[in-house]
């Protein structure tokens, strides 16, 4: 996903066994300039060749077989009243057809129908308003403009919904239905039994405009920090030899305090699977939901109706603007290159993305800035720090640094006066580490990226020009010589920052069917960006942060009590919870190149090899006591000699996972007495040799609840989900997230079976835990609220501990 295509990798591995030992030396050069000089070299005819070739296997170009295809299956699941999946193959239809058509016109007309159906009256008049833009036909106007009407009415907008009428009346359709075939006549009813209801309902109240009922302040840090915009003003940037820039906090933070909210400066959305779009449409019949199906490519919000791109098939919007703003920005020259960044994977669409949004001037001075070819009077870019002058520090050593660090030593990435902001400037000054870096995936990423540069100078828009071209710039366009241009350059720095800098957005995305009473939410990576400030947050396997995405914009919350002069953490994926100190080290040092000494590294490693697994541990199958050791594992009890080796446990425990994974294949297949027979089996067999807290022993409980809650037995949903929830807590903790969303789930199964008290007390212990990661407004906590809201009416009627 981040990295090119496995069939890319490979191409250029083979290419790399092939070079003589004198050209892999060279490539191990910290320098990126030689290195490009050096790929350049050794770009061949026959690159380009396979990578075109593989770039073609994707379907990204507008398909009107398609379109005809997918708006097909769409009627099919209308009539059958599916109109969620209605929308979804509508959507896919409308994606593959040209602007200004019937088929495009079509595709909307019919998910505005879809929308109606299901009650998104706002969502419909939208659409109904985009299939007249794209040349709707006039003989089924009348439908539509009825559509709209009935829309109005039931929305409250009845001054609106009258002036529709009267605009039907007056176009001449209305009469012509009155004598035409049947279904023109039941118009006609229609039409006339709204009209009574307007004369019936006199009331001059207007709805409130969208989403007033939904609006809300503007979240963001209680107090500006004029140096670092976004951040609160408890926090403070610093600088050391030992740990790079970090950010510590100017005064004691509570729990739950925002501390930064920052928009990425870029942000591409992740393909997910990429097997759909190489294929064509007759397998995905099925309307299945793609990440780009479910967000906007350009600021990851999620979209109820898309707005597909006017040149390509893949790119998707939450509305007009987004997509001409994103058209405008970077995807004017994108859209012709759908295929190759597919192929290439997304750092390399990111670092593309980058210099687009950056301009022509500001990578230009910056990256001869670097190579040393201008002066810093020369380099200057508005709005952004001289690229050669000397940077400031700021904020008394004695209150920003109370732990010491060189008083007055520049800062890099902070302007004339002293501020970081996120702006280019900062981008580029992101550490590349391209020292780091192995010979061999330097030499991917420069071959990689000076193959995309050079698709992109077939292009008579590349590069492009703010205003019009000139000869200079026009001299920086990547031509077919050894030398690299100022865009490869940047791009190369670019993909390697990322593979220490880049920041996976998630989001929470529904696991199951639509419909269930009980919704699971898990994480998933969204989206890859780069967040300038969010980057400075140092890493700690127990951090004090949490991070949350709304979108492209990034929030960091305080999940617990930081001091005054308190370094602020984030965790960079390898969690004490989640992972033991081993295994974290061994992906920090291969990602991140640094050996970890948190706290909870230090704490772990002088437990030693004998320390209980993070997944928990084993019992004694003689006394049930938890065993210890390595190889053979012990009896922990001094009255026991029974020893057992680790290989049969864990082939015991393997055997036992397979088990619990096929329980979890019937329950989604519905076959949910057989995964409860399994499952509870499954239990009996964990309980004689896992201890309590095991994680598979959670999961057990887990998914126990959840077949319960699909049959609708709350009482042992909830007992299943409170033993699950001891299992999470002992794994992550009272306040982790993950003890936030098991909460959650036992919220709805009390609401469900009317525990008003009991379900009211875990609202608030979920809602509590949520906000602190995620803010007062993340979409669970307004769910928890409105569950409180309504169970504040209804009498108690206690569920109690089924067995």
């Amino acid at each position: 996903m981040d990295l090119p295509l496995e069939e890319w990798r490979a191409h250029v591995h083979r290419r790399w066994r092939q070079l003589p030992p004198s050209a892999q030396t060279a490539l191990g050069t910290s320098a990126l300039r030689e290195v490009l000089l050096h790929c350049s070299s050794l770009l061949q005819p026959e690159d380009e060749v396979f990578l075109k070739r593989l770039a073609d296997g994707f379907s990204v170009e507008k398909d009107p077989d398609a379109c005809l295809l997918y708006k097909e299956e769409g009627n099919k699941a209308f009539l059958k009243k599916a109109y969620q999946a209605a929308t979804r193959l509508y959507s896919k239809g409308a994606s593959h057809a040209r602007p200004n058509t019937q088929e495009m016109s079509l595709c909307f007309a019919n998910r505005s129908a879809a929308f109606f159906h299901l009650a998104q009256y706002e969502t419909c008049l939208e659409d109904i308003g985009r299939a007249q833009r794209h040349g709707y036909p006039e003989r089924l106007q009348p439908k539509l403009m009825l559509r709209k009407a009935e829309c109005l009415m039931a929305l409250g907008r009845r001054q609106e919904a009258a002036l529709a009428i009267r605009d039907l009346e007056q176009s001449g359709a209305a009469q012509q239905a009155s004598t035409g075939a049947p279904d023109l006549q039941a118009l006609q009813r229609r039409l006339s039994h709204l009209k009574a209801r307007v004369r019936e309902d006199k009331a001059p109240t207007e709805a409130p405009p969208l989403g007033a009922a939904h609006a809300s302040e503007e979240v963001g840090p209680r107090a500006k920090n004029e140096r670092i915009p976004g951040a609160s003003l408890s926090v403070s940037l610093c600088s050391d030899p030992s740990r790079g820039r970090y950010l510590i906090a100017t005064e004691d933070v509570l729990p739950g305090e925002l501390l930064v909210k920052e928009e990425a400066f870029v942000s591409v959305l992740n393909p997910g699977e990429t097997v759909g779009l190489r294929c064509g449409p007759e397998v995905q019949q099925d309307g299945r939901v793609a990440p780009g199906d479910r967000h906007c490519h350009r600021c990851l919000k999620p979209i109820v109706a898309t707005v597909p791109c006017q040149g390509c098939s893949y790119a998707k919007y939450c509305s007009e603007q987004c997509q001409q703003l994103a058209w405008e920005h970077y995807h004017r020259m994108e859209c012709p290159l759908g295929g190759t960044l597919l192929t290439l994977g997304v750092f390399c669409h990111v670092a593309l993305r980058t210099v687009l949004l950056a301009g022509l001037q500001a990578v230009s001075n910056l990256v001869k800035t670097v190579q040393g070819t201008v002066s810093s009077e020369a380099a200057s870019v508005p709005d952004e720090q001289p690229p050669g002058q000397k940077l400031n520090t700021w904020a008394d050593p004695a209150e920003s640094n109370p732990r010491g660090g060189a008083s007055g030593a520049p800062i890099p990435g902070c302007d004339r006066d002293g501020s970081y902001q996120s702006s280019y400037y900062t981008v580029f000054h992101l550490l590349p580490h391209t020292e780091k870096h192995s010979p061999e995936h330097k030499f991917l990423c420069g071959l990689s990226i000076l193959a995309l540069c050079r698709k992109l100078g077939d292009d008579d828009d590349w590069p492009p020009q703010a205003q019009g071209p000139s000869a200079q710039e026009a001299a920086l366009a990547t031509e077919r010589t050894p030398e690299p241009s100022v865009w490869a350059e940047a791009m190369l720095r670019h993909v390697l920052q990322l593979h220490c800098n880049a920041q996976g957005v998630t989001a929470l995305q529904e696991a199951g069917s639509e419909g269930d009473l009980v919704t699971e939410r898990r994480q998933v990576r969204l989206a890859t960006g780069l967040f300038p400030t969010i980057s400075l947050l140092n890493h700690s396997c127990r951090p004090n942060t949490s991070l949350s995405f709304r979108g492209s914009v990034g929030f960091v919350y305080a999940s617990r009590l930081i001091a005054r002069g308190q370094e602020i953490l984030h965790c960079y994926g390898p969690h004490e919870g989640r992972m033991d100190v081993a295994t974290r080290q061994q992906k920090l040092r291969s990602q991140y190149f640094f050996d970890c000494h948190c706290q909870a590294c230090q704490e772990e490693e002088a437990h030693g090899a004998g320390a209980t697994p993070k997944q928990g541990g084993f019992r004694c199958p003689t006394c049930k006591a938890t065993l210890q050791g390595l190889d053979p594992l012990g009896c922990s009890s001094r009255s026991c000699p029974a020893q057992v080796s680790r290989a049969h446990l864990l082939g015991q425990l393997g055997d036992l996972q397979q088990r619990v994974e096929t329980a979890g294949e019937l329950l989604r297949g519905d076959r949910t007495a057989l995964a409860i027979q399994l499952l509870l089996a499954c239990r009996r067999e964990a309980e004689d040799f896992l201890t309590s807290e095991h994680v598979l022993m959670g999961e057990i409980e887990d998914h126990l609840a959840q077949a319960y809650a699909s049959l609708g037995d709350w009482p042992r949903s909830a007992a299943h989900l409170r033993n699950s929830l001891q299992v999470v807590e002992a794994q992550h903790g009272p306040a982790s997230v993950e003890i936030g969303h098991e909460l959650f789930k036992l919220a709805q199964v009390l609401f469900n079976g009317f525990a008003v008290t009991e379900a009211v007390s875990v609202i608030e212990k979920a809602e509590k835990v949520l906000s602190l990661h995620f803010g007062p407004e993340n979409e669970q906590v307004q769910e928890l609220q409105q569950m409180k809201a309504c169970l504040s009416e209804v009498p108690s009627l206690p569920v109690g501990p089924t067995a």
